[in-house]
């Protein structure tokens, strides 16, 4: 049998570290979750996301750009635009994030007090 073993190891931590760095901000998860809808411009991404202001949507596209979990796409013309895509793997945590949801909301259900 093989044995657990006593602590985390070092590359585990730093990978948590990681994953608290860009989905420990509640703005991250909710971000990505609206460029995975389809809402890929910054000024949608703030009418879309209530509460968030501009100072923090950008802070937080920088950093999931610095992770690679999203793409920036520049258009050029009288007026730039510019619109956000996610990754393979900003698809994958989208998707996982998405369930989490599902069972937050399955989980809220279950603990609601029935109606009498």
């Amino acid at each position: 049998m093989k044995r657990r073993p006593a602590h985390l190891s070092l590359p585990e931590r730093a990978a948590y570290q990681r994953l608290e760095d860009v989905i420990g901000c509640k703005w991250s998860a909710a971000v990505l979750a609206a460029i995975g809808r389809g809402v890929i411009r910054p000024g949608q991404l703030e009418r879309f996301i209530p509460g968030i202001s501009t100072k923090v949507l950008n802070e937080r596209l920088r950093k999931l750009l610095d992770y690679q979990l999203i793409v920036r796409r520049e258009f050029a013309g009288k007026v730039q635009r510019v619109e956000y895509g996610l990754t393979a793997t900003g698809r994958k945590l989208s998707a996982i994030i998405d369930r989490i949801r599902d069972l937050d909301e399955q989980h809220a259900q279950s603990r609601a007090p029935a109606a009498e």
